[in-house]
């Protein structure tokens, strides 16, 4: 088996998240490469990354369709190997399924897709987020004592490559939630300015149409404030906000 320097591979997850062209990309990328790393010469693993926030577990990356699918088994059940590492922070290595004994259920269905060996080795973030990468062979004793620790020593380089990840989404989520408030705010603001040229009314009266008029129709005060600004112009409002 081959690891990364452990002094190369901060950089190369950095790098990841700089080249790659979208978040999805980067983890899917550091699946791949953990995926290639942590296999050894006969026995190849696959590997997933859990990510769970506020308790809600999916897949955000994997090196194959078969790590996804062992992973989404898992959550089926509420419990496993993966979701116990996320949770207790502590690595968790199953070296036979056929005679484990603490996930029944899951492990009988895993060994069923040709599967006998699988680590989860938990991903330390912070906040409401948690995370485990789960890697999973074919061959039972697939995860040595070595490999168990460069393992260990991937996650804990990526940790930090992830919560950037996860904050580079956050922080463009926001950016994306301030605009469209704002896009929705000047587009309201020209409607009560219609409202007030049309009946010669009050600012607050303004409001007060374009508000029974949402609820009357049951839709939202913007959607109303749109069709009032295009029944003027013939067309959607134009705000500074708009690409």
């Amino acid at each position: 088996m081959t690891s990364p320097n452990s002094t190369e591979l901060p950089s190369v997850l950095i790098d990841l998240v700089l080249e790659s062209p979208d978040v999805q990309d980067f983890l899917n990328r550091s699946a791949v490469l953990a995926a290639r790393e942590l296999s050894g010469p006969d026995s190849p693993v696959s590997c997933a990354v859990t990510l769970l926030y506020k308790s809600r577990p999916r897949v955000v990356a994997s090196s194959s369709d078969e790590a996804t699918l062992m992973d989404e088994i898992q959550y089926s059940y509420g419990d496993g190997p993966c979701l116990t590492a996320a949770h207790s922070g502590k690595t968790v290595l199953v070296e036979d399924l056929a005679a484990e004994q603490r996930w029944p259920d899951y492990t009988s269905e895993v060994s069923r897709h040709g599967l006998r060996s699988l680590l989860a080795v938990p991903i330390a973030l912070s906040g409401d987020y948690l995370s485990a990468l789960n890697l999973y062979a074919d061959r039972e004793d697939a995860f040595p004592e070595a490999t168990v620790q460069a393992a260990e020593s991937f996650a804990r380089h990526s940790a930090a490559a992830v919560r950037l990840a996860i904050r580079i989404t956050d922080t463009a989520s926001r950016a994306e939630d301030l605009i469209a408030a704002m896009r929705s705010r000047t587009t309201i603001d020209i409607a009560i300015g219609i409202i007030m040229g049309e009946s010669r009314c009050s600012q607050q009266q303004a409001f007060e149409v374009l508000r029974a008029a949402s609820s009357h129709r049951n839709v939202k005060l913007r959607e109303v404030a749109e069709s009032v600004v295009a029944s003027v112009n013939g067309r959607p409002a134009e705000t500074h906000f708009d690409g």
